[in-house]
């Protein structure tokens, strides 16, 4: 999405957004659009659709939804702009929105435009400028779980963010919802995603104080400040943020963390970057985050079975675009095959936890 280097490439094919429809509805709204745009694309990631606008001096992040016709209530990127407008106040790693067009007659979806922030996001190889640095594993374990932390962290009631959410019932929502978000996009019948939601639904733990939970927070989520191994520059992909317990940001963290490189999630396409000597383990960094926040993670093995259920219906809703013909992308063509090692792993950490 936003990498040091030549983070940007053309536009894809399919995926442009008609840059004179869109500098027409920009003059006057945007600083510098009055002397058109250029739009590059950020090539990364699966969802939503991420460019890079130049406009005269000025360079800004648009993000819109994917092609084709999306589930209901997802990508929904005036959500995103809202969130980002609450919480870039209060969190200096929230990158700052600057407008939000709900007309999808401009560009064919709704979208939103942000500052663009420079940073390192790492994915599948450590750049050779922070692999110089030493124990840059240990540093840049410790700087996530703690930005997680201060995430968690912010005062709700002070700041005016409790309308973010609905922090009661907030688990009970979440098992239901991506529930309902599996039945809908589901291509075929898999008993293990069943039996995993079942087991769910049966088990659903009291809930700790409700905190900012940002949904997604993983590893090529957020931007390191260049040059640095120890200072996040931007957490990036707000737009399921919510209100609720924090417990469970954790618990699809450690999925993306400690599970990058079981043979059921690397076929997910996770980046096994953690899995590396002198990462963080799964205990450690349970620890810190303990030790940072005084919660109670004895329990959060609930919260990692969650997770991974989560990251399974994620990835099969991109499949079910792709297996309907919604999207041409060839990168989707095996994620059927994923979801099933997902859930396969799911079901096996819920019978370990039971």
């Amino acid at each position: 999405m936003h990498f040091m280097v030549r983070d940007t490439a053309a536009v894809r094919k399919g995926e442009e957004l008609g840059a004179e429809a869109l500098a027409g509805y920009l003059k006057g709204k945007l600083d510098g659009a009055d002397a058109g745009v250029a739009i590059e694309q950020f090539p990364g990631g699966h969802s939503n659709l991420t460019y890079l606008l130049r406009a005269g001096e000025r360079e800004y992040v648009l993000r819109r939804a994917p092609l084709g016709p999306v589930a209901p209530k997802a990508h929904d990127m005036a959500r995103e702009f809202r969130i980002l407008q609450a919480v870039s106040p209060h969190f200096p790693e929230a990158p700052r929105p600057y407008l939000v067009c709900e007309d999808p007659a401009v560009i064919g979806a709704v979208f939103f435009l942000m500052e663009r922030r420079r940073g390192v996001i790492l994915r599948d190889q450590i750049p050779t400028d922070i692999a110089s640095q030493p124990d840059h594993p240990r540093r840049i374990s410790e700087a996530f779980v703690d930005c997680m932390a201060r995430l968690h962290a912010i005062n709700l009631e002070q700041h005016g963010l409790l309308a973010l959410g609905k922090p009661s019932g907030f688990i009970e929502r979440q098992v239901s919802g991506w529930t309902e978000r599996w039945q809908r996009s589901r291509t075929e019948d898999l008993a293990e995603m069943e039996a995993v939601a079942g087991w769910l639904a049966a088990r659903i733990p009291a809930s700790a104080a409700p905190s900012l939970v940002h949904n997604d927070y993983k590893l090529d989520n957020i931007m390191l400040r260049p040059g640095t191994v120890d200072q996040i520059e931007a957490v990036l992909d707000w737009e399921m943020t919510t209100i609720g317990d924090p417990l469970a940001d954790l618990g699809l963290t450690i999925c993306y963390w400690s599970w990058a490189n079981a043979p059921e999630v690397r076929v997910a396409g996770i980046p096994a970057i953690t899995s590396r000597p002198g990462w963080y383990s799964r205990d450690e960094l349970l620890e810190r985050y303990a030790a940072k926040t005084g919660r109670d993670v004895s329990h959060i093995g609930y919260h990692e079975v969650l997770g991974i259920f989560k990251l399974a219906v994620i990835i099969q809703q991109i499949y079910y675009r792709y297996w309907r013909g919604q999207t041409s992308d060839d990168r989707f063509r095996d994620f059927g095959q994923r979801v099933k090692a997902m859930a396969r792993l799911a079901a096996d950490l819920a019978e370990k936890y039971s």
